[in-house]
C-alpha cells in the first residue's frame, strides 16, 4: 500500500489524536485505511523518560526552526513521531463544559457549529479508549488544599480525570516522569498504545512512517475535488476522502499550500480564515515551596477552580523533585536547588484565550525556499490576557497566605502543546474553514480531524475533545450502511 499511486478509502495524514480517532471507526466498517506519519515510533528503551534526553537537551524535538510576528527564530515544542503529541501529554483528559460550545462575545470566543450532546456520546467512547479515571489525592496535594480551603475558602478542588494505567504506582520511573514524558511501558492512554495497537493486525489498514506530505492531489478538472496527497519524495496516495490530522502548525499550512498551487485561494470563501484563530491557551507555570518536603509521586490529580475567574484553571505539574531542580536556574547553587526543589510543588495555570484573526500560522516565501511563521500574541485576546493576569496574581495570594511563597513564569511562543483553532469549524464560511460534518468549506473529499478546528480552546486541556471529534468525523465517514453519510455529505454540500 506504500507503493507510489497507491489507492485507499482514505488517506489519513497524521498519526496522533485526532487521526488514529478517526481511523478506528473507518477501519472496523471495511474501509481500507492508509495512514501516513512524518516520524517514527519512539523507543522503549527508557530514554523516553530520561530527563536530561527529554528536558535539558531536548533530543526528542522536531528542531523545526519558526518565526514569530516581529522575525524572531524560534523552535516550537513540537514532536514528529508515531502517536503524536499524546505521546508527550499529560494524559489530563478533560471534557468540555457545555457553555463552551456556545458563544462568549465578552471573551472573544464564538459558537462551535454542533453542540456538547452532539459529542458526548464520542466523548464517552474516548473516555473508554483511553481508560480514563481518577487518582486519590496523595497527602502533599491534600496538605496544601486544606491550607489553602483555611485562608481561601472559594478555591474548589476536584478530581482530575486522567489517562494513566492504575499500575503506573509500580513502576517509580514512569508514575514520577509521565507529564510531558513518553512511556516506555506503554502505560499511558494515548493514540499509540490505545489505538494504533488496535489496528495493527488489520488487512486493510497501513501505517507509512517516515512519510512528509507536500500537498493535496485535486482532480484534473476539478480541483475543488480532492483525491489524494503528495509527499515530499514524489510518491502519491489516492482515495476517495483524505482526513487531515498534521496538528494545528501543521495542517493549515498544507491546505495554505494547495490552494495557492491550486489558484483557489483567490476564490475559496474560507480561503482567508485558513491559518489564522490560533488558540495556545494563556499558559503560566507556578512552582510553590514549603518548609516541609513534597513525596508525593503522581501529584497531577486535582484541579482547581474559582468562581470570579471561569475561562481558568490550575493543575499540578506531575514535575518530581529532581525535574523540579534542574529547571532552576544555573546561578544557583546544585545543593540551594536541590534542598529547594524537595520541598517544591509545581502548578500549571491555564486560561482560554478568544479567537483573534490576527493570531495566525502561515508560510512565506524567501529566497531559497519558504518560512514557517506562527504571529501569535495573547494581548489580542485582551479579556483572557487581564483574566489570566488576575487569576496568576489570586493564586499567589493564596498560596503566600497558606504559607507557600512562589514564583511564576509566563510560557512562551514555544509552549505549542495546546496549539488549536487553525482551521476552525463554523457555519459561515467566510469566518471559518471546516463545517459541522468535518468536511473543509467548498472542497468535497478533504476533512480534518485534528486540533486546528476548535472554534473555542475551552479553560482545560483539549485533547480528549480533540480525539472525540476524530471519532465523530470516523463515524460519519464510514457510515451506518457500509456507504455512509460522508459520501451523502460529498455529494449534497457542495459550496
Amino acid at each position: 500500500m506504500s507503493d507510489s499511486n497507491a489507492r485507499a478509502d482514505v488517506v489519513i495524514v497524521g498519526s496522533g489524536a485526532g487521526g488514529v480517532a478517526a481511523a478506528l471507526p473507518l477501519v472496523e466498517s471495511g474501509r481500507r485505511v492508509v495512514m501516513l506519519e512524518r516520524g517514527q515510533p519512539l523507543p522503549r528503551d527508557g530514554s523516553t523518560l530520561d530527563v536530561g534526553r527529554v528536558v535539558e537537551r531536548g533530543e526528542f524535538l522536531a528542531h523545526e526552526p519558526w518565526r514569530d510576528g516581529d522575525g524572531r527564530v524560534f523552535e516550537p515544542e513540537e514532536h514528529f513521531n508515531v502517536g503524536g503529541k499524546t505521546k508527550w501529554y499529560g494524559a489530563a483528559l478533560f471534557r468540555f463544559d457545555p457553555a463552551e460550545f456556545g458563544a462568549d462575545p465578552g471573551h472573544g470566543c464564538p459558537a462551535w457549529p454542533i453542540s456538547h450532546e452532539e459529542l458526548a456520546p464520542f466523548y464517552a467512547k474516548a473516555e473508554a479508549l483511553l481508560g480514563v479515571h481518577s487518582f486519590a489525592v496523595e497527602p502533599d496535594l491534600d496538605w496544601i488544599l486544606a491550607r489553602l480551603r483555611r485562608v481561601a475558602a472559594r478555591w474548589h478542588a476536584a478530581p482530575m480525570p486522567m489517562g494513566l494505567s492504575a499500575e503506573i504506582i509500580r513502576y517509580p520511573d514512569e508514575a514520577s516522569h509521565f507529564d510531558g514524558f513518553a512511556s516506555a511501558r506503554g502505560l499511558k492512554g494515548e493514540a499509540e498504545s490505545r489505538g494504533l495497537c488496535r489496528l495493527s493486525d488489520r488487512a486493510n489498514f497501513d501505517l507509512v512512517t517516515g512519510v512528509e506530505v507536500a500537498t493535496f492531489l485535486g482532480a484534473p478538472a476539478d480541483p475543488h475535488r480532492v483525491i489524494g496527497v503528495e509527499a515530499t519524495d514524489g510518491r502519491r496516495w489516492q482515495a476517495d476522502r483524505v482526513v487531515l490530522a498534521a496538528g494545528a502548525l501543521h495542517s493549515p499550512r498544507l491546505l495554505a499550500r494547495y490552494l495557492d498551487r491550486s489558484g483557489l485561494a483567490a476564490s475559496l470563501p474560507a480561503a482567508d480564515a485558513v491559518g489564522r484563530y490560533l488558540k495556545l491557551h494563556a499558559l503560566s507555570a507556578m512552582v510553590s515551596f514549603s518548609w516541609r518536603p513534597m513525596r508525593d509521586v503522581l501529584r497531577k490529580t486535582m484541579v482547581l477552580t474559582h468562581p470570579e475567574f471561569p475561562h481558568s484553571t490550575a493543575q499540578p505539574l506531575g514535575f518530581d523533585a529532581d525535574l523540579i531542580a534542574r529547571l532552576i536556574p544555573r546561578a544557583v547553587p546544585r545543593a540551594v536547588a536541590r534542598c529547594l526543589a524537595r520541598r517544591a510543588y509545581g502548578f500549571f495555570l491555564q486560561t482560554e484565550d478568544g479567537s483573534s484573526p490576527e493570531n495566525r500560522v502561515m508560510e512565506r516565501a524567501v529566497a531559497g525556499g519558504v518560512e514557517r511563521v506562527m504571529d501569535y500574541r495573547l494581548e489580542r485576546s485582551s479579556a483572557a490576557a487581564r483574566e489570566h493576569r488576575r487569576f496568576v496574581r489570586a493564586m499567589r495570594r493564596a498560596f503566600l497566605s497558606a504559607g507557600m511563597p512562589t514564583v511564576t513564569r509566563r510560557i512562551a511562543i514555544s509552549g505549542t502543546a495546546h496549539a488549536c483553532g487553525t482551521l476552525a469549524a463554523g457555519s459561515d464560511p467566510r469566518r471559518s474553514v471546516v463545517g459541522a460534518d468535518g468536511r473543509v468549506h467548498g472542497l468535497r473529499g478533504l476533512y480534518v480531524a485534528d486540533g486546528s478546528v476548535l472554534s473555542r480552546i475551552s479553560r482545560v486541556n483539549p485533547a480528549l475533545t480533540i480525539f472525540a471529534w476524530g471519532l465523530r468525523l470516523g463515524t460519519l465517514l464510514a457510515g451506518h450502511d457500509g456507504d455512509g453519510v460522508g459520501r451523502a455529505a460529498d455529494a449534497n454540500h457542495e459550496e
